[in-house]
């Protein structure tokens, strides 16, 4: 689905896809209001669907995934809290430390397998202030990412999840699932995703990566947890005025870029075979699960970005010898044989 012509195949990430003509079809003739006012009836729509299609009881609209797991982690902690989460997640790796300046948290870090953490593991992080002298913060809140973007763009087993969320509640804490890819995860395992994310008590969606649209995620949770956040999110500068021309993307993803999601995870598999096939490449297969591709090259990172580049192929460095190439909607087959042919030409 390639509607912009171009000379370069872009993986670097998902995140660079643009608006299809369909999307600025539904952009120009969406209905708007003033969404801090609460009456943009775009931005409603797309709170109610989503939170809808996850079993939830509301949502609430914020600019990007970052904001929505901030919003989420100052809900439901206090100040001095404990968060805890897998060692290579988003919101300890890439959110600015944001847990720690707007929440006020420490973070309890749990080694996962390809990103995913076990039960029992995460039962071992959660500390708690009563009965340590009050040496220990209060850990109240357990976030899973799902899918796990350093762990290769793998999906937690849905009794992992189930577990886990039962570790964090039979421990007093909220659980809570940065699922900015978590429609990769219910493509790939075949899952309903209100199923997947049942026991949690909120959810991260981004829309702005595999779904294609411009802009924004959506926090979801309780009514009750949504008017809370609704508060922080006006406090971290997250009020948006009309926003339902950028909320009608949304919609539009959510009705026709689910289901197509399936292709860019047979090209992505498509990709990680050959490229591991070849000398001075390795890809650990068993983490291409959707939609990414981790390569480990003899070649410094650099060199690899630099090689490819020049046979008009772009994809992200994530390690001294390490790269990243994410399959998106706008990746075709005709660009993933290009894509081996700048890895074979290395």
């Amino acid at each position: 689905m390639r509607e912009y012509p171009s000379d370069r195949v872009d993986l670097r990430s998902d995140t660079v896809t643009q608006p299809t003509a369909a999307m600025r079809a539904v952009m120009q003739g969406a209905a708007v209001g003033d969404d801090v006012l609460g009456d943009d009836p775009t931005v409603i729509e797309l709170q109610n669907k989503l939170a809808k299609m996850l079993g939830k009881e509301a949502g609430l609209f914020v600019s990007s995934g970052t904001m929505s797991n901030a919003v989420a982690i100052r809900t439901h902690t206090n100040p001095g809290d404990e968060i805890v989460t897998e060692s290579t997640s988003h919101i300890y790796v890439y959110e600015g430390g944001g847990y720690a300046t707007l929440s006020g948290c420490s973070v309890a870090l749990v080694p996962g397998k390809l990103g995913i953490m076990e039960p029992n593991d995460v039962a071992m992080a959660i500390r708690k202030s009563d009965g340590s002298l009050g040496h220990y913060p209060n850990g109240s809140l357990v976030c899973v990412e799902n899918t796990s973007n350093r762990g290769g763009g793998t999906c937690y087993p849905q009794e992992t999840l189930d577990s886990i969320a039962k570790v964090a509640h039979d421990n007093d804490c909220q659980a809570h699932m940065d699922g900015a890819r978590m429609f990769n995860a219910a493509i790939a395992t075949g899952t309903d995703p209100a199923r997947i994310v049942r026991d949690y008590d909120s959810i991260s969606i981004c829309l702005s990566k595999g779904l294609g649209a411009p802009v924004g995620s959506v926090l979801i949770g309780s009514s009750d947890f949504i008017a809370h956040a609704h508060r922080w999110r006006k406090m971290f500068g997250g009020g948006m005025r009309q926003a339902g021309v950028i909320a009608a993307c949304g919609i539009y993803a959510l009705d026709n870029h689910v289901d197509r999601l399936a292709e860019d995870h047979v090209r992505a598999h498509r990709l990680a075979e050959a490229v591991n096939a070849m000398d001075g490449f390795t890809v650990n297969l068993d983490s291409v699960e959707t939609n990414m591709v981790y390569i480990n090259g003899e070649l410094s990172a650099p060199q690899i970005l630099e090689g490819l580049a020049a046979n008009g192929v772009d994809v992200l460095e994530v390690g001294p010898t390490a790269v990243r190439a994410v399959v998106h909607l706008h990746i075709t087959d005709e660009d993933i044989d290009r894509t081996i042919a700048a890895f074979a030409a290395l």
